[in-house]
């Protein structure tokens, strides 16, 4: 399969959610703590971040936060804890573009990415190879 990268994506303290974005045209930065993504930063261009609100090294969105202050027009993406409104209610302040729970269904965590970055409607092209198939894509015409 071919797909074209759209968007340099930056997730961070995701772990396996971060397999519910494979099937979308992006190039993913996967990384497991705030400190690790701040490196990066230095190195990488992203069109956008995925968070946790809470990372191991980072409490309370301090790598968000101070991200947001300095990049305020990349857009963001929070994942709070399912059930704690003051998670949310600080995530949602902090100005992201969406604030998610980590109970969040894969579909609708790939819907709002595609819809936040504005990927709706990119199709993958798919190559044919004549190993895959023994018919000829081609039909003879009879005489």
């Amino acid at each position: 399969m071919i797909v074209l990268v759209q968007a340099n994506v930056l997730t961070v303290g995701l772990g396996d959610k971060n397999e519910a974005l494979q099937e979308l045209p992006l190039r993913l930065i996967a990384m497991s703590s705030g400190a690790e993504a701040a490196r990066s930063l230095k190195n990488e261009r992203v069109d956008s971040v995925i968070s946790k609100w809470d990372l191991d090294d980072m409490k309370n969105g301090l790598f968000l936060r101070r991200f947001r202050a300095m990049k305020p027009e990349i857009p963001t993406i929070v994942f709070v804890k399912a059930g704690d409104r003051a998670q949310e209610i600080a995530a949602r302040s902090s100005g992201a573009s969406a604030v998610l729970t980590e109970d969040t269904t894969d579909e609708f965590f790939q819907t709002t990415v595609a819809n936040i970055l504005g990927l709706r409607g990119i199709v993958s092209i798919k190559t044919i190879s004549p190993a895959e198939s023994e018919k000829s894509r081609y039909e003879k015409i009879p005489k």
